[in-house]
């Protein structure tokens, strides 16, 4: 019987050929997959992709396989995630993660006003590491998050902004930046850009953390953390700067750190994601509740 890793790198291993594609799509490395894809080819006997320097195909085998599994495979993810989603009908506990400490409290006003709408739901709140969003929200470890916006990611749609505040630089104490009224685009290059987890896609990251000024010129990178605190403790380090929101002023107090306003940069915005597809009920109505509770 094949496991539902080895099922899901073959599926899309088949749709993409291309293995890194395939392991951002999954969230793992690019190893992970090629070695789950030999695995799956030795307990078969028998090739299923063409490999090249240059390029991925799959064998006759493989495409006669994809052709029986991705119907079959499909109905079982639809009927998997319906019984779930009729399991967390009007009654139930709403599982929503957060993650910075700051948003917690928009979702605590927001879970009050959804006790009115819908009380014999309860509400869960659990915080999240930036790398957790997607894989919670696909396996149904949770069905809501609150996270920055936009968030260009396979599989999760974006409710609307709640929250919009200031965009910052979060510099080193002792950095020249931090003697700055404000800090211009150009001023990105002086100092390397830490990086969030490459777990999460190229496209978030790429918004969260930009490469280059608005005028083009590159931004250099510094090394990644994996949660927002050991961004600060990097960032207080002197090992690199870290765009940020402005709440960040009043929740992440430091004496290492400065925040700096950021001239003429996009604000930062707030919103609830969840599984495209699984919108349930109690997750349309804590949207409506999390609107109430900011508006």
């Amino acid at each position: 019987m094949l496991e539902r890793h080895e099922l899901e790198a073959f599926l899309t291993l088949a749709e993409e050929l291309h293995f890194g594609r395939t392991a951002d799509r999954l969230h793992v490395s690019t190893a992970r997959v090629s070695q789950t894809i030999a695995k799956l080819e030795r307990r078969l006997g028998v090739p299923l992709f063409e490999r090249s320097s240059r390029q991925v195909r799959t064998t006759p085998a493989g495409r006669d396989l994809y052709a029986e599994l991705r119907p079959a495979w499909d109905r079982i993810t639809t009927a998997v995630r319906h019984t779930m989603d009729t399991g967390r009908g009007r009654t139930g506990t709403l599982e929503i993660a957060f993650v910075d400490p700051a948003t917690s409290q928009l979702l605590i006003r927001a879970a009050e006003v959804f006790r009115t709408m819908l009380p014999d739901c309860a509400v869960r709140l659990r915080e999240a590491q930036p790398a957790q969003v997607i894989p919670w929200l696909r396996d149904g470890e949770v069905d809501l998050v609150l996270d920055m916006v936009p968030f260009p990611a396979e599989g999760v749609t974006a409710g609307p902004a709640l929250v919009s505040e200031a965009r910052m630089l979060a510099v080193p104490a002792n950095h020249a930046l931090a003697r700055r009224r404000s800090i211009t685009p150009r001023d990105l290059t002086r100092a390397p850009m830490l990086q969030l987890p490459p777990d999460l896609p190229e496209q978030v990251r790429g918004i969260r953390t930009p490469r280059t000024t608005s005028d083009g010129q590159p931004i250099p990178s510094g090394p990644a953390a994996n949660t927002y605190n050991e961004l600060l403790a990097m960032v207080g380090g002197g090992q690199g700067v870290f765009p940020v929101g402005a709440h960040i002023r009043r929740y992440h107090v430091r004496p290492d750190v400065a925040y700096v306003p950021l001239r003429d940069a996009e604000p930062v915005r707030w919103a609830l994601l969840w599984r495209t597809g699984g919108d349930t009920a109690p997750i349309r109505a804590f949207a409506r509740a999390a609107a109430t509770a900011v508006g």
